[in-house]
């Protein structure tokens, strides 16, 4: 297939200081576990995306010194000459195809609790850390200013050394010692550091000054500045301090890569924003200089990056996650492939492995962070081994993700799904407030398979096990491996984390389950959530129940609402959303029995107990995986050698329920795994220090 011409504008070179990118594509900086503890992965990864076209792959934030470190969370380091090799395999591996290697250079300042260093932390002020341990930095003198400058020059010489191309002057995000200079409400210094905001910017200005006189004759020069804190007066605004800082500094870096922050802002989920939103905040920057501009805003689009540099917003293309939904989004672009392009959901599943300091996950891109470790490339896949048939039954997530990996494989695959409807829970969650732009899951997937000769979709067709014995013998439906993707579905009795016995009284009121309300059933007068699940369903529910009218109380152990979605950066937005919509909050508080008409409910600590009216009952606790057909199957293993059926396998929440991830990662495992080579000695291959 031939490109677009219309987006040949897209792979023009951009001219960035004393080096060139191919394209106007570039994956901007982003964490993802690995760091300076898994240098392999890390490379594998970067690599990949620069096969996939990207023009510029950047690491994440790397610290450059001791005195700033983020254990437990892994990123990367540059604190002296031993961490060049690390880094070194990552720029190789983007060289390999062409690309740019960009390095983030960071230093926390007062958000870096140094745990593992025990160096006490510093800041242009005293102040206490950013987080809830009993730490304050100490205000920087003189010195110190003039040491965090020579680490910084280290850090790029380092740099050079190693191989990156493009170097990081960081001022963006909450969490940045520069940021900090920048910022009134933190910097407090009565000196030329402090006060007005030429002297906040004048260690900005001399890093970028620094940072060009050791490195500047072969590396690019890049600013990272955030525009935007939403913090009002007591912060930088795109129509103030934002605007005025990139005019006093418009023509000293080779490239700015502009932002807003804090990093809940910077990486929203698609629950709350949606693709370009950070455009009325940044698109000024471009009229300011004549530098190359970067900036993101979770791009899947091609017409919308199209828009983007013809009306001059931006030079280059930025992207963090949509390179982690798709690393080939270029390459697809590039041969007029658009339409298969694997577009980000927004959900934040790759946040989350970064805030866990495990490799980077993702929903729609189940290789994400398996490229050293299980060598799975994301547009390749190994042959099928044999010319047997497969039948797959259940067309959610992980079914779906199942039969598109075995059909690129080669196999004869037969898909067979319940309902008229393909997706499975992504179909039923995608209807939720806020959450369509998961549907991306199963529409990418379906698209796909419906271009595959060798698979055939068979909806409406709920199979038993007789029905499978029976059809495995049949020419139309010849297959010889059956796996299982049949969902799971939600408790109706209250078990749960808190709960490992049915709660009392059920049966006095009229429950509901997440699964009732997907499917229409309504509820009726006063809803109580009872959410021990503590992602996102008990906290969606809860607006949807309120925004049909009901007054809602939602009821939760946790210490705050929704409490895991911390991890995916958006906790405090939905806990703020539902306090606007009028749903009322019972934190840290049980739910313990029901009656007609009401619940008892109890302090988790003092079990001081308090009754509330209730007419419907909505549990979200856990869920139970539908593996009764499964084990119908299983039970009969006479029967499943005389069906010469070789392979039983369930897959999916139908053997573990958990995320979308986790299934779709799960159906992915199953179809490479299918008839392959044995594994070598080491089950699960992992970096390790060498001592």
């Amino acid at each position: 297939m031939k490109r677009d011409p219309r987006f040949d504008i897209l792979f023009e070179p951009v001219k960035i200081g004393p080096v060139t990118s191919k394209n106007r594509f570039f994956q901007v900086p982003h964490c993802n576990g690995m760091g300076y503890l898994r240098p392999k992965s890390l490379a594998a990864m970067r690599g990949i995306k620069a096969e996939g076209g990207w023009g510029v792959v950047c690491t994440e934030e790397v610290y450059i010194h001791s005195s700033s470190e983020c254990d437990p969370l892994v990123e990367g380091r540059l604190w002296d000459d031993d961490d060049i090799p690390a880094l070194a395999k990552m720029t190789e591996a983007v060289h390999e195809h062409g690309s740019l290697a960009g390095i983030e250079l960071q230093h926390g300042g007062y958000c870096s609790t140094n745990h593992y260093s025990r160096i006490p932390p510093i800041s242009p002020s005293p102040i206490s850390v950013d987080s809830y341990a009993p730490i304050q930095a100490r205000a920087m003198d003189k010195s110190d200013i003039r040491n965090f400058r020579k680490w910084h020059r280290q850090a790029a010489l380092r740099s050079k050394q190693a191989g990156f191309d493009i170097v990081y002057v960081y001022a963006a995000h909450s969490g940045t010692l520069l940021t900090h200079f920048l910022s009134r409400r933190i910097n407090r210094r009565t000196d030329e550091y402090g006060g007005s905001l030429e002297n906040r910017v004048r260690l900005f200005r001399e890093l970028i000054e620094d940072t060009k006189d050791a490195v500047g004759d072969s590396c690019a020069v890049a600013v990272r500045f955030c525009v935007e804190e939403f913090l009002g007066a007591q912060g930088i605004t795109s129509e103030n301090e934002g605007k005025e800082i990139v005019e006093m500094l418009a023509e000293l870096p080779d490239l700015w890569d502009v932002n807003i922050s804090d990093w809940s802002m910077d990486s929203a989920t698609s629950r709350f924003e949606s693709e370009g939103y950070q455009e009325p905040y940044m698109a000024f920057v471009k009229s300011m200089t004549s530098k190359p501009v970067v900036g993101v805003g979770r791009f899947t689009s091609p017409d919308t990056m199209l828009s983007l540099i013809q009306r001059g917003v931006m030079d280059m293309i930025g992207a963090a996650r949509p390179s982690i939904a798709d690393p080939f989004l270029p390459k697809k672009i590039e041969e007029g492939r658009e339409d298969e392009i694997r577009e980000c959901i927004g959900c934040n599943i790759c946040v989350m492995s970064d805030e866990l300091s495990v490799p980077i996950s993702c929903t729609q891109n189940p290789t994400m962070g398996e490229e050293w470790r299980r060598g799975w490339h994301p547009e390749r896949i190994e042959p099928r081994n044999s010319d047997d048939g497969v039948l797959v039954v259940g067309g959610g997530p992980a079914g779906l993700e199942c039969a598109l990996a075995l059909g690129q494989r080669g196999y004869r695959v037969i898909l067979a799904e319940a309902s008229q409807e393909l997706g499975g829970r992504v179909s039923r969650e995608s209807r939720l407030p806020g959450l369509a732009e998961w549907g991306r899951v199963r529409d990418y997937r379906v698209l796909m398979l419906e271009r595959m000769a060798n698979v055939s979709i068979y909806r409406e067709n709920p199979l038993s096990a007789d029905e499978i014995f029976e059809f495995s013998a049949e020419d139309q439906f010849d297959y010889s491996h059956v796996l299982l993707a049949n969902g799971s579905s939600w408790r109706r009795n209250g078990l749960g984390r808190i709960h490992r016995e049915p709660i009392p009284g059920l049966d006095k009121l009229k429950v509901f389950t997440p699964d009732d309300i997907m499917d229409g059933v309504l509820a009726k007068g006063r809803v109580v959530v009872f959410d021990d699940d503590h992602f996102y369903m008990g906290g969606v529910l809860a607006e949807k129940l309120r925004r049909e009218g009901h007054d809602v109380l939602l009821v939760t152990p946790a210490p705050d609402i929704s409490t895991w979605t911390h991890k995916t950066l958006e906790q405090k937005k939905i806990q703020k959303q539902l306090m606007d919509l009028g749903v009322e909050l019972a934190t840290q508080t049980n739910l313990t029995a029901a009656e007609t008409g009401k619940v008892e409910l109890s302090c988790i600590f003092t079990e001081r107990k308090i009754e509330r009216e209730c007419d419907s009952l909505l549990l979200v606790t856990e869920r139970i995986p539908n593996d009764g057909l499964f084990n119908s199957l299983n039970g009969d293993p006479e029967r499943l050698t005389n069906a010469g059926i070789k392979t039983l396998k369930c897959i999916g929440d139908s053997f573990a329920p958990a995320t979308i991830a986790a299934a779709v990662y799960s159906g992915h495992l199953a179809a490479r795994e299918l008839q392959a080579e044995p594994q070598e000695e080491v089950p699960f291959l992992r970096e390790r220090i060498q001592i």
